[in-house]
C-alpha cells in the first residue's frame, strides 16, 4: 500500500532468521514457488516481520515476493472507515477481497511469470492497479490480518500479539489511534483474528520468540 511506514527492528530481522533457517529446507526442496502467510492482529508486525523474511530469503541468495492484504480492500482507507462507522458489522474478512488474493498466491505457486493487483494509495484514498514481476521469485508472502484463511498456500505464521499490546507500534507508524470506536474495531477484529493461532504452523509470541508448532 502506498503510503504506508514500515519500521523493520531487530526483534522482526531476529524471527525472520529463525524461521527462515528452519524451513530453507523446505523452500528449496519445494518444485514451485513457496508460498507463505503472516497473519496477527493490527500493529503486531506483520509487514515488518513479511519485509523481513524477503531480506533474510534475499541473504540467501532467494528471491521473494511480498502481497500486502491492505491492497484487497474492498474500499480505500478512509471510505473503508466510513463504512465501519455507519455499520461496525462491517468489520471482519467481508471487506478484503480474501478471494482474489487467494487466486493471486495461487497463481503466483504455478508459476505466472506476472499479476495485475490491486494499489491501495492510503493519502489519496482511492484503489489502482499494479503490475508485480515474479520472475526468479522462488517466494511469495502475503501478509495481513486475515492471511491465514488464505487456502493456497504452504506454510502459515501467526503473530500472537493482541491490540492492547501493538498500540505504541500504530502510532509510530501513524494508523488508527484508539478513540472508542477504533477500541470497538480492535475489540471485534480480535475475536475473529485470535482464533486464527490455532491454525498456524509458526507462532511468533509476544516477545518474538519463534514457537515452531507443526515443524
Amino acid at each position: 500500500m502506498r503510503g504506508d511506514r514500515i519500521l523493520i527492528e531487530e526483534v522482526h530481522y531476529q524471527a525472520a532468521r529463525d524461521i527462515v533457517e528452519r524451513i530453507l529446507p523446505l523452500v528449496e526442496g519445494c518444485n514451485r514457488r513457496y508460498a507463505i502467510t503472516v497473519a496477527g492482529e493490527a500493529g503486531s508486525g506483520k509487514s515488518e516481520t513479511a519485509m523481513g523474511l524477503a531480506e533474510i530469503f534475499k541473504e540467501r541468495g532467494l528471491v521473494c515476493v511480498v502481497f500486502q492484504q491492505d491492497d484487497y480492500f474492498v474500499y480505500p482507507p478512509l471510505t473503508n472507515e466510513a463504512s465501519r462507522r455507519k455499520d461496525i458489522s462491517w468489520v471482519g474478512p467481508q471487506e478484503v477481497r480474501l478471494d482474489l488474493l487467494d487466486e493471486h498466491i495461487a497463481a503466483a505457486t504455478r508459476g505466472k511469470d506476472a499479476i495485475i493487483k490491486p494499489l491501495v494509495h492510503y493519502q489519496e484514498d482511492c484503489i489502482t492497479e499494479e503490475r508485480v514481476t515474479l520472475g526468479d521469485a522462488k517466494v511469495v508472502i502475503a501478509e495481513g490480518t486475515y492471511t491465514s484463511l488464505l487456502k493456497n498456500v504452504d506454510l502459515r505464521v501467526f503473530i500472537g500479539r493482541d491490540w492492547q499490546d501493538t498500540y505504541e507500534t500504530r502510532i509510530k507508524r501513524g494508523r488508527d489511534l484508539l478513540d472508542e470506536f477504533n477500541q470497538e474495531v480492535m475489540k471485534i477484529e480480535h475475536e475473529i483474528i485470535s482464533k486464527h493461532k490455532d491454525i498456524a504452523d509458526i507462532v511468533i509470541e509476544r516477545d518474538f520468540q519463534v514457537a515452531f508448532v507443526t515443524l
